[in-house]
């Protein structure tokens, strides 16, 4: 039941991180502060499909 999913960075709108994620257990989409290589510092991350 686990999904790929993909993260995208809020400030450059480019997509950097993929991830799994249980659908079932976790229906909210994830937000993490991850780096972004393209701005060069650490910028919130959100769950896009």
């Amino acid at each position: 039941m686990r999904e790929i999913i993909t993260l995208e960075c809020t400030v450059c709108k480019n997509r950097n991180y993929s991830q799994t994620k249980n659908k079932k257990l976790h229906q909210e989409k994830l937000e993490l502060k991850k780096f972004c290589k393209h701005c060069r510092k650490h910028t919130l991350h959100k769950e896009v499909k």
